[in-house]
């Protein structure tokens, strides 16, 4: 019997051995958005791109402070910031993806092989992460920001088939604790690796030159640890959707071993690649106009619609802050190299913060819902932005508030990320074998908003050389999410 037939037996659904695989890839892939999304990567490319400190006299406190003096960046004959190219860099990353994931989809949900094209931007990612360690200095500024853009298409690529997998394998009632369970477990992984990280660079390396050769040590170590561990998910997790029977003959661009083959039996290796071609074309034409109109089927539903629409407001605020937060600790807050640290152990904390947030916000949708839950995730986050834009790195204790806003915005970050991605799960038709195509359109919007976010960041820090004023653009798109998220009506899955 086929794997595909065996998809069909009713087992699927809550068999706790292919949930476990399934939140076991959060596990394998969460090192990514810790080690360099959110700390040391960031750090290691702000410390690079660094020319020289200054001093300057901070008049609140009596002290003076060093200021980091960046390389500009020269592309086309224009000079930009470090931190602006490397918001741009990301956004680069994020078109990728939105172009190419409604193609992939499709192909994934008419070939029935989704399970195949999750490894493929797995190995592309974690190979990424690994390759981050040829980035040594600013000779070769460029090599490093090409992998961080390829590191970037690998982890949000494969997320998108990864998410589509969750309506699949849980019945609604079973999806919001198994949406947090998947955080859960990232958080904790990513948290074991980030200290084993930071024993390489803090006690391990003795000097400036080893701290950054133990830091590129980190690299490999995490392209290993997500390349490593996903194998569990990928032994386990089946392959989902139906496969057709008119497909062009040896797909040569899915499986490279054809390419080598005479294909005399069906005119040789050039009708065969015509043949493929032709097929590829037809799959990205298709795959645009089913986007299009899975949205408007998606809009067409009022919960849907309202949901949707706020998930993207507020995704813009969210994904820009975790993805700038840690350039904003290194430029306003730890200005001095060896306090960098602080800001790494602060990120830890709000791994560690988090995990207790995504269970908590899990269990508190039993008793006030989604919508209301999200809604409180929601209103935190403003406050939180409000109250960064207000930091003063002249302020003696700008530390402390730091650290506080910190540990609201763990509480928030994976209880707002589990419960958005299971409250769209619990509102797509049930029993649908267009679950990718689905959560290609969610994945769509979400990098979209990251786009607008990220583009609206990078042109700020351009234009005024600093990112306080971004906050107050960034409460306003989270203030919009919070309205639109309270025409939603939920029914209760007991």
């Amino acid at each position: 019997m086929s794997e595909n037939a065996d998809l069909q037996k009713p087992n699927i659904k809550n068999n706790p051995k292919i949930m476990k695989a399934w939140a076991f890839y959060d596990w394998a892939n969460s090192v990514y958005s810790l080690v360099i999304t959110s700390t040391i990567f960031p750090i290691y490319y702000s410390i690079i791109t660094t020319a020289y400190k200054k001093k300057v006299f901070i008049e609140a406190s009596g002290e003076w402070k060093e200021v980091p003096v960046p390389h500009m960046i020269n592309i086309l004959g224009n000079s930009y910031e470090p931190t602006a190219i490397f918001s741009f860099s990301l956004t680069l990353s994020f078109l990728i993806v939105v172009v190419i994931s409604p193609i992939l989809s499709s192909l994934a949900d008419t070939i029935g092989n989704k399970k195949s094209f999750l490894q493929f931007f797995c190995y592309l990612g974690s190979c990424s992460c690994m390759g981050l360690a040829m980035f040594t200095g600013m000779q070769n500024v460029f090599l490093g920001l090409l992998f961080s853009v390829t590191a970037s298409v690998g982890f949000w690529g494969s997320l998108v088939f990864y998410n589509s997998f969750l309506p699949d394998i849980a019945t609604p009632d079973k999806q919001d604790a198994l949406s947090a369970k998947g955080y859960v477990y990232g958080y904790i992984g990513s948290v074991i690796l980030l200290i084993l990280c930071l024993l390489l660079i803090q006690v391990v390396a003795k000097t400036p030159e080893e701290t950054k050769i133990y830091t590129r040590i980190t690299f490999l170590i995490t392209g290993a640890w997500w390349f490593g561990f996903s194998q569990y998910t990928f032994r386990y997790l089946p392959q989902f959707g139906l496969v057709k029977d008119k497909l062009p003959k040896d797909l040569v661009l899915l499986n490279y071993k054809n390419i080598f083959e005479k294909h005399e039996e069906h005119g040789g290796i050039f009708e065969v690649i015509k043949d493929n071609l032709a097929f590829y074309k037809d799959v990205a034409k298709e795959s645009f106009r089913e986007l299009f109109k899975v949205g408007r089927e998606l809009f067409k539903d009022r919960n849907l619609k309202f949901f949707l629409s706020s998930f993207f407001f507020y995704s813009i605020g969210m994904q820009t802050i975790f993805l700038m937060a840690t350039l904003f600790g290194t430029s306003e807050i730890f200005t001095k190299e060896e306090d960098q640290y602080k800001l790494i152990i602060t990120i830890l904390v709000i791994q560690i913060v988090a995990i207790f947030g995504a269970l908590a916000f899990s269990r508190l949708s039993r008793s006030i819902g989604n919508k209301n839950v999200i809604s409180i995730a929601v209103g935190i986050w403003i406050i939180c932005c409000l109250s960064a834009f207000f930091l003063n790195k002249e302020n003696p204790k700008v530390e402390m508030q730091f650290y506080i806003l910190a540990a609201f915005i763990g509480l928030v970050m994976g209880g707002l990320q589990a419960m958005s991605r299971s409250t769209y799960s619990k509102l797509l038709p049930e029993d649908s074998m267009d679950n990718t195509t689905y959560f290609s359109f969610y994945d769509v919007l979400e990098k979209l908003a990251i786009i607008l976010g990220s583009l609206i960041f990078g042109l700020t820090i351009q234009k005024f050389h600093n990112m306080h004023y971004a906050f107050i653009g960034m409460s306003v798109f989270f203030a919009i999410g919070l309205i639109l998220i309270r025409f939603l009506k939920l029914k209760a899955h007991k």
